[in-house]
């Protein structure tokens, strides 16, 4: 599994440095946003050092579902409510224009009651 050691979602996915863990398994470790915009805010990460969406392969297809099918088991163990009434936002910032600050792919799941602080 490849990673960039100087990327800080490679240090918290290998526990270098401290999170608030929300998940983890062999090839995805999730926590929550210390800067949150919601209520709930998490990101789910690959393990795998991958620089953003645009670095995505059809190889990459099998982890991209199981993140997308992890998320809304994710989103109400963490506080979000059920849908239709709650929901949550699952937004993946790419590249610069896209926003992505940190380039290292990373999911972020958002929801609780609004008005959230950003978005």
């Amino acid at each position: 599994m490849s990673s960039d050691p100087n990327c800080i979602f490679c240090k918290i996915a290998a526990g270098q440095i401290p999170s608030r863990k929300v998940y983890e398994d062999d090839e995805l470790f999730g926590f929550h946003d210390i800067a949150p915009w919601a209520p709930v805010h998490f990101m789910l990460v690959p393990k795998r050092h991958i620089p953003s969406m645009a670095q995505v392969t059809p190889e990459d297809s099998a982890l991209l579902g199981r993140i997308m099918t992890l998320a809304p088991k994710l989103a109400l163990e963490q506080g979000c409510r059920p849908y239709p009434q709650g929901g949550f936002r699952i937004v993946v910032n790419t590249g610069a224009e896209g926003g992505q600050e940190v380039h290292h792919l990373h999911v972020h799941v958002m929801g609780g009651p609004r008005p959230w602080l950003k978005g």
